[in-house]
């Protein structure tokens, strides 16, 4: 007789959450992940009391591709029990992101549905960087 272990335990699911209530959870202590390349969060990014830069993908002369260092970038800035916001341009990167921090471990992660772009359409803050003065 052959016997199959059925894995009981389904993996985590990704919440998400709008603007709006990103905007409150960002007021209460959470971290805000921005996961677009250097280049778009240098040209805007939401206004957060702690905010960091890791890029789920990176520009390359061929395209954008994956950054293969991204979990381990994220996990030396951040703890897996951290209230972390993930956002992108519209949501879809930062979707993925949230997945993949799900998947290795981090407990209170949340993908903000609509990305920069829904941030901007609401006009809450953002900062641009200075650009210099050639």
């Amino acid at each position: 007789m052959v016997r199959f272990a059925v894995c009981s335990s389904k993996p985590e699911e990704v919440v998400t959450v709008d603007v709006s209530q990103a905007k409150t959870l960002l007021q209460f202590g959470h971290q805000y992940l921005d996961v677009r390349t250097q280049e778009e969060f240098r040209k805007g990014h939401c206004q957060a009391p702690q905010i960091l830069n890791v890029p789920y993908m990176l520009s390359t002369p061929q395209g954008r591709v994956k950054n293969q260092d991204f979990l381990d970038q994220v996990s030396s800035l951040l703890n897996p029990t951290d209230d972390i916001l993930v956002g992108c341009q519209s949501g879809a990167r930062s979707f993925n992101a949230t997945t993949e921090l799900v998947a290795a471990g981090f407990k209170k992660v949340k993908n903000v549905g609509g990305g920069y772009l829904a941030w901007v359409d609401h006009s809450f803050p953002i900062n641009k960087e200075q650009q210099s003065a050639n």
